[in-house]
Formats: structure tokens, sequence, C-alpha cells
């Protein structure tokens, strides 16, 4: 029997990378997955590349209307929601003195806002439903610690392993667990977008940023989408069934908590 058996996940901004990664482990380990993404021409085309298994929907987690709409696809089409992952989010860095307001509220709508208000309504289908649930919300170890160009991004991400611990201690009294996974520095079609960005603001070469921090990453190297799989498949599986409101390091070593 595989770990996910008989499981069905909602996985937020699965079109690619991490999420996308996510969904591919757990279809492995026998889940029905739902790919929910702003792309929706991307999240298809990695829907059929899952197979039957899968199901794409648009999902816009700053529009209510949109959530809803993607939990109620989800329970039509699979008839149930065991496991939530946030993954959705949005990177961006300035010089604190150059943080606009702009900037400032769309990262805040998405991975925190979005975090709250897709998590409510996963959770109050689970409670409805009477059979418990997985809620993943994905951190990050810019949450632990400020940084002089990613104070908003750092701050979005702190609030989400606080919301992890105050969802988890109210949701686990209906069988809910609700933990967090903070991943280091993960490769991937992002980075190039980060990298830029640390080039514009500390006079880097492209790419240097990129094997500056995997070079300082003390395993020797940045994670991958598969690296961080193996914490979602045991966040989503009986076997945390006794873990509550608690995110897990998943950086090769950057930091130690």
């Amino acid at each position: 029997m595989k770990r996910l058996d008989g499981k069905t996940a909602l996985i937020t901004g699965a079109a690619r990378g991490i999420g996308l990664g996510f969904a591919e482990a757990y279809v492995r380990e026998g889940a029905q997955v739902v790919l929910a993404d702003i792309d929706f021409e991307r999240a298809t085309k990695a829907a059929v590349d899952l197979g039957d298994s899968a199901l794409a929907v648009k999902m816009d987690v700053t529009q209510q209307s949109s959530i809803d709409q993607a939990i109620a696809t989800t329970v039509k089409r699979f008839g149930q929601i065991d496991i939530l992952i946030n993954n959705a989010a949005l990177f961006t860095a300035a010089p604190t003195v150059g943080i606009s307001r702009d900037d400032f509220d769309r990262v805040f709508q998405i991975n925190v806002a979005g975090v709250v208000f897709t998590t409510q309504a996963a959770a109050r289908h689970m409670i409805e439903r009477g059979a418990g649930g997985k809620i993943i919300n994905m951190a990050s170890q810019a949450g632990r610690r400020g940084e002089p160009l990613v104070a908003v991004y750092c701050a979005s991400k702190a609030a989400v392993i606080s919301l992890t611990q105050s969802f988890g201690l109210d949701l686990i009294q209906y069988g809910i667990n609700v933990n967090a996974i903070a991943p280091g520095v993960v490769d991937g079609e992002h980075w190039d977008g980060v990298d830029a960005l640390f080039a514009k603001f500390e006079n880097k070469a492209s790419g240097q940023k990129k094997r500056e921090v995997g070079q300082s990453v003390p395993f020797g190297r940045m994670g991958t989408a598969a690296d961080l799989a193996g914490m979602a498949v045991y966040l989503a599986s009986g076997e945390s069934d006794y873990v509550v409101a608690q995110t897990y390091g998943v950086d090769g070593g950057n930091w130690m908590s």
C-alpha cells in the first residue's frame, strides 16, 4: 500500500517548481492531486502529464471567489480534500528605504492572506466532512531572519510560520494537522528572477548571486524540489498524525533551530 492511497491533495502554485514536484511525488504515493495555479494553461499541461490522478484548476489566491471555486471543483471531481499545500508565493527585493506600498501589498496578499483564506476554506470543508486532514504551508528560511534587501518577503514568511502555529493549535481539535516546510535556497526557474534582483541591487553579474548562495549551503549545493518532497509526503501521511504546528527546515544545513 502506498503512503497516500485514497487521499486527495490540493496544491496551490503547482504548475511549476516546488509545487509541481510535490504533485509528482504525491501521485507516486497514490494520491489524487489538484494542481491549482493562476497559470491554468501550464497547470493543465502538467496535469495531463501526470495522468488521470491529476486535475488542473485555475486559482488566484488573492480572490476569495477563486479560492472557493477551486475547493468546490476539487470536491466535485474527487469527493473530498484530505491535504492542502499552500505553496503559491511571490518574491520581491528592494532596499528597506525603497520598498513600495504596491510591492508590500502584493506580497502580503499572496504570501500571507492567500495562506489564511485558502487554509480557512479547506479547513471548513475538512471540519464539515469530519475526517481530519493535513495542511502544509510553505515557509522559508527567510522567515526565520531578516535580510537587508528582502524585508517584505522575510516578513511574509515569518507570518506564515506564525500562522502555522495559530492554525495548528486551533484546528488539531478537528483532527487537522497544520505544519510547514521552510526550504533554504531551491534551484529552479524562479531563481532567474531572484538572481536578476540581486544583480540589480548588489551590482553583481548575472548568475553570480546564484553561484554564491549555492556554494554557501553546508550541504554543498542549492536544494531541489525533490529534496523537499520527502518532507511533504511525510507531513501529508498518517506518520505525522502527532505533529502539530511545527515548521521544518529542509535547507541543507543553512538554518539550525
